[in-house]
């Protein structure tokens, strides 16, 4: 998978889900990693 488009998705992932701050920056890189190892890349 693209960096830019895994970004991407979990940017829009942050900003949807995330609470705040720290929960936003939390999802966004739980998501980025999960994009990275899961088999997508």
């Amino acid at each position: 998978m693209n960096n830019f488009f895994r970004t991407l998705i979990a940017g829009f992932a942050a900003w949807k889900w995330g609470g705040g701050c720290l929960g936003t920056i939390a999802i966004f890189v739980i998501v980025y990693w999960l994009l990275g190892h899961s088999g997508c890349n």
